[in-house]
C-alpha cells in the first residue's frame, strides 16, 4: 500500500526491525527478573526511588537479550531483506548495545517517575507506559550512533513506531499476564 509515495508495508517492516533490539528487554526481564533490586531498598522523599520490580538480574538479561538478538539479526539481515524485498538496517556494535540499554533506561525512568507521581508498583501509567522504553532507546542512540539512527530512522519509519509500540506493548502485557508472569495486563 503506498501512501504519498511510501509504502507502509515496508516501513512497517523497517520500523518493527529496527526497534525489536529495544522491544524485546523489558519482556526479558519480566521472565528474568527477581533478585537485588537496582535501588537497593532505598527512598527519596519517602518514596522507593525504583521499587522492587527493577532489578540487576533482570537488567543485565534484558539488555544481553537484546544485544544478542541484535547480533543475530545481523546475521540474518541480507536474508531478511531478500525475503521482505526491503532493505533492512544492520546495527552497528554500539547500537547493538545502546537500543536495549536505553529500553532498560527508560523503562527504569518511568518507574521513578511512577514513584514520584504515587503510583504503585504496576500501577498504569498512559502513554509513558507504552513509550518510555522507545524514547530512551532512542535517545541513546541516536547519542551514539547519530548518523545511523538519522538513516534508520526516517519520519515515516518514526511515526509507525510511535503508532504501532503501544499496540505492541499492550498485546505482549496482555500475554504476559494470560501467562501468568506478570500481575498486570497493561
Amino acid at each position: 500500500m503506498d501512501i504519498l509515495g511510501v509504502d507502509i508495508f515496508d516501513v512497517l517492516i523497517v520500523a518493527v526491525w529496527a526497534m525489536l533490539p529495544a522491544y524485546v528487554p523489558n519482556n526479558v526481564a519480566v521472565i528474568a527478573g527477581g533478585g537485588a533490586p537496582i535501588d537497593g531498598g532505598r527512598t527519596w522523599n519517602g518514596e522507593r526511588i525504583l521499587g522492587d520490580g527493577k532489578t540487576w538480574r533482570g537488567t543485565i538479561a534484558g539488555v544481553t537479550a537484546g544485544t544478542l538478538l541484535a547480533a543475530g539479526m545481523n546475521a540474518m539481515s541480507a536474508t531478511a531483506s531478500d525475503v521482505f524485498s526491503v532493505s533492512l538496517p544492520d546495527f552497528p556494535a554500539i547500537v547493538m548495545v545502546a537500543m536495549p540499554l536505553g529500553a532498560m533506561l527508560g523503562d527504569m525512568g518511568a518507574s521513578f517517575l511512577k514513584r514520584r507521581t504515587g503510583r504503585r508498583r504496576g500501577a498504569a501509567f498512559p502513554g509513558v507506559d507504552q513509550l518510555d522504553f522507545v524514547v530512551m532507546a532512542l535517545l541513546l542512540t541516536s547519542i551514539t550512533a547519530p548518523k545511523w539512527t538519522l538513516e534508520t530512522f526516517t519520519l515515516p519509519v518514526l511515526t509507525v513506531v510511535v503508532v504501532v509500540t503501544p499496540f505492541l506493548h499492550l498485546t505482549t502485557n496482555m500475554l504476559a499476564y494470560m501467562l501468568g508472569l506478570k500481575n498486570e495486563p497493561w
